[in-house]
């Protein structure tokens, strides 16, 4: 991996900074942080709760996303460098799995190690391509939270993708997804697909990080439709 001639992004996370290297110069989307990430990321920092002592009245995603009263299993689609998924470990998910692309693992592999010092401990991580129900039998489904940013993007994945949310996430689990318009193809799949599947809600712009509230980028929550 190349990650010399490419910036390196630093996230920071409540009290902790994560330094993220990148390699721009490969083939694979994968081994670049996209906003959606980082997006994603800082959106559930602003509301997750830093303590089992401090889920308060007055914030609405505290159920949602608090990640230290009951232990929750995750799992991260498309993990990429390893932002968003790093920092949600930060944040209190303990129980975590970060998957990608078997090409990618390199990148997200020396972020891992680079960041072992902040995170405190090495993360699981398995390759998952999400056609592969073997590989998604092997990573023991269903979970509690499915992470997604940035994953559509080419129409043909786009059924392979929601195929596999369906089958990762837990019946009163939760798909958090980080999203920008990337292939319209692939955004009209997508969304059908998906409102076959899921019941949809779009975090509003105002309640992302007020430094990560990027025009063209959203955030969603799934959960599955109960007659599925």
């Amino acid at each position: 991996m190349k990650f010399t001639d490419s910036p390196v992004i630093e996230l920071q996370v409540r009290d902790s900074r994560l330094s993220i290297q990148q390699d721009n110069g490969s083939f694979h989307v994968g081994t670049s942080v996209w906003p959606c990430s980082l997006v994603l990321a800082k959106f559930a920092e602003r509301w997750a709760p830093p303590s089992p002592t401090t889920t308060g009245n007055n914030n609405r995603y505290s159920e949602l996303l608090d990640f230290h009263s009951h232990r929750r299993r995750a799992i991260e689609l498309g993990t990429g460098c390893g932002a968003a998924g790093m920092a949600f470990h930060l944040l209190g998910l303990q129980d975590l799995i970060l998957t990608d692309i078997s090409p990618v693992m390199p990148a997200l592999k020396h972020n891992l190690k680079r960041n072992k010092p902040v995170l405190g401990k090495n993360l699981k991580t398995s390759i998952l391509y999400w056609n592969n129900k073997d590989q998604i039998r092997a990573v023991n489904p269903p979970f509690d939270v499915v992470i997604a940013a940035d994953v559509v993007y080419i129409e043909e994945s786009v059924g392979h993708l929601v195929g596999a949310m369906e089958a990762l996430v837990a019946d009163d689990g939760v798909v958090l997804l980080g999203y920008q318009l990337r292939s319209p193809e692939a955004d009209k799949l997508f969304w059908e697909m998906c409102e076959k599947v899921f019941v949809i809600e779009k975090v509003p712009h105002q309640d992302l990080h007020a430094d990560y509230a990027y025009e063209e980028t959203d955030v969603y929550v799934f959960r599955k439709k109960k007659n599925n």
